[in-house]
């Protein structure tokens, strides 16, 4: 290590329970990188979470957001590139993704797909015993030690020799982890996830041939990717790691990054690997920012896909930028799960899946994500018909994209023939409901209705059905307003049907599962005159 820990002056305080299985993991070597991440850049993450309320406050005054001024030059300047990426993030037509649960990992990484995200984000709760053991299971993983065993089925899984490449997904900023206090505060959520990562595994994985790659969520600014940016170089310095070595790549899922994407990676350059198009968070996000503002609001989320006007303005962009500055651009999320019950319905929605990685592969796209092995082949199979030989279309630079034009469609929310409806008032309620009784029952990844849903879900949810009751040309297809008691009426109905549901599984204590706090939680989301920026920090304290 090139710092001396006996200058650290901190007060570490571990206040969740530390097993011993969880001590090899918090060591006093890595809480002491943890307290040093901590005190170098908890201060500017506070300041760069204001400046989010601060850009809220002027879109709330109609002051809409457009490319900045005062980084013109970085946009202009066409010579820069990014950093060389490393052999085995060349190739990433299929990625597939899932929490750092022990078994899913397995099956995620001998799944066939070229990357595995392992996620400490939003398909993980993030209960102390997730983000602790989590480490342990991606600690064995990168070893190859990694087993489990499901007494149920009396199946023992382990890895291939064959693995997809792993990247991991730490918390966003917005995120604190309680459970560990520096100097009486808690560290953030993504400092924590990352820094256990990079010191327990940034040379391992290096001396295996591979490296420290990370998806990095919920960025909203080119500040907030310098501060990551920072944080690994940093950390690249501590543990005698060349600076550049850990690669990066951001998720495009808040609408305000949009307007900073070539900024973004100029700030990641030297630890930039891709963009991906994070579709679901994107829709919430552009609901959340301009709830205030726009006039009509967005119609049933079903309807909202990629090819309505704001969507595919930010994934031309996206696209664009990545192969002009030589990066990669991943596509977004297909999140059905196949059902052993009915293959009428596997095959229309292997058919949908199909469609959209075509749409994904002909816009230039380098690869895309899917939430279940199953879907592994169906998406390869349309990148290697688009690629052949390539590893990835990067060459495609997209020249037939006009910045100025798409820069105005970001906001352009009118969705021709777009309708509320009353099912899609209903379905946000059951959906949302039942993906925060998940979440606050430690599970992050919940299959609901034939599809793997995760908290973006549930927060358009609950922010369309805010958005709906507080903007009076809210109405249903028939006219009808959309009122506080409306609403009422449509979330008790939803959640008694979910408790009829509940009754016939055997043995299942309705009254005191996490359902009732999560219908809580929806109705303190809801109707609620003050909006609050994310659900999981309203639920945190829960955990």
């Amino acid at each position: 290590m090139s710092n001396t820990k006996s200058e650290l002056q901190a007060k570490l305080e571990v206040k969740g329970n530390v097993t011993p299985e969880f001590e090899k993991i918090l060591t006093p070597e890595a809480l002491v990188f943890l307290a040093e991440l901590h005190q170098k850049f908890d201060a500017r993450r506070h300041e760069l979470l204001e400046k989010r309320n601060q850009k809220q406050a002027e879109i709330d005054k109609g002051n809409m957001p457009t490319l900045l001024a005062e980084t013109k030059h970085i946009r202009e300047d066409k010579t820069w590139k990014v950093a060389p990426i490393p052999q085995d993030l060349q190739d990433r037509r299929v990625e597939i993704t899932g929490p750092v649960e022990r078994k899913m990992m397995i099956n995620a990484l001998n799944s066939g797909a070229n990357i595995f995200m392992a996620d400490f984000e939003d398909s993980s709760s993030p209960t102390w015993q997730n983000a602790v053991q989590g480490q342990i299971n991606c600690y064995d993983a990168i070893r190859k030690t990694i087993t489990f065993h499901d007494a149920k089925k009396n199946k023992d899984y382990k890895l291939n020799e064959e693995t997809a490449v792993l990247l991991v997904r730490p918390r966003g900023w917005h995120l604190d982890e309680k459970n560990l206090l520096i100097d009486g505060n808690p560290i953030s959520g993504g400092l924590f996830d990352f820094g256990l990562y990079v010191f327990h595994n940034a040379k391992e994985l290096m001396n295996r041939g591979s490296g420290a790659y990370f998806y990095l969520p919920k960025i909203e600014s080119h500040l907030e990717a310098r501060l990551w940016n920072d944080a690994f170089v940093f950390a690249e310095n501590y543990l005698d790691i060349p600076v550049g070595t850990f690669k990066a790549t951001v998720l495009l899922e808040t609408i305000m990054a949009s307007f900073e994407i070539e900024e973004i990676l100029y700030e990641l350059k030297d630890h930039m690997a891709g963009i991906n198009a994070g579709r679901w968070d994107y829709i919430f996000s552009a609901i959340k920012k301009f709830r205030n503002v726009v006039k009509n609001p967005l119609p049933d989320r079903g309807q909202i896909t990629m090819t309505v006007p704001f969507m595919k303005a930010y994934t031309e962009l996206l696209v664009k930028a990545c192969h002009t500055r030589g990066a990669h651009a991943i596509g977004g999320m297909s999140a059905f799960i196949p059902t052993r019950h009915d293959e009428e319905i596997n095959k229309q929605a292997f058919e949908k899946v199909r469609k959209d990685k075509e749409r994904e592969a002909n816009d230039g796209f380098d690869g895309s994500w899917v939430a279940h092995p199953d879907l592994v082949k169906v998406a390869k199979d349309v990148f290697d018909a688009k690629f052949g030989d390539k590893p990835n279309q990067k060459e495609r630079l997209r020249e037939d994209v006009n910045i100025e034009e798409m820069v105005k469609e970001l906001t352009n929310f009118d969705i021709e023939g777009g309708t509320i409806t009353d099912a899609g008032v209903r379905m946000n309620f059951n959906v949302g409901i039942r993906y925060i009784a998940s979440w606050l029952d430690g599970v992050g990844a919940a299959a609901i209705f034939n599809l793997m849903e995760d908290a973006a879900t549930a927060e358009i949810s609950r922010t369309q059905l805010w958005q709906w009751l507080n903007n009076p040309n809210a109405k249903l297809t028939d006219e009808t307003a959309i009122t506080e008691d409306y609403l009422r009426k449509c979330m008790e109905e939803e959640y008694q049907s979910i408790k009829d549901e509940a009754a016939t599984y055997k043995g299942f204590d309705f009254e005191n599962s996490k359902f009732p706090k999560a219908k809580e939680l929806m109705e303190g989301l809801v109707f609620t005159k003050e909006y609050k920026d994310f659900l999981t920090t309203e639920a945190y304290h829960l955990l």
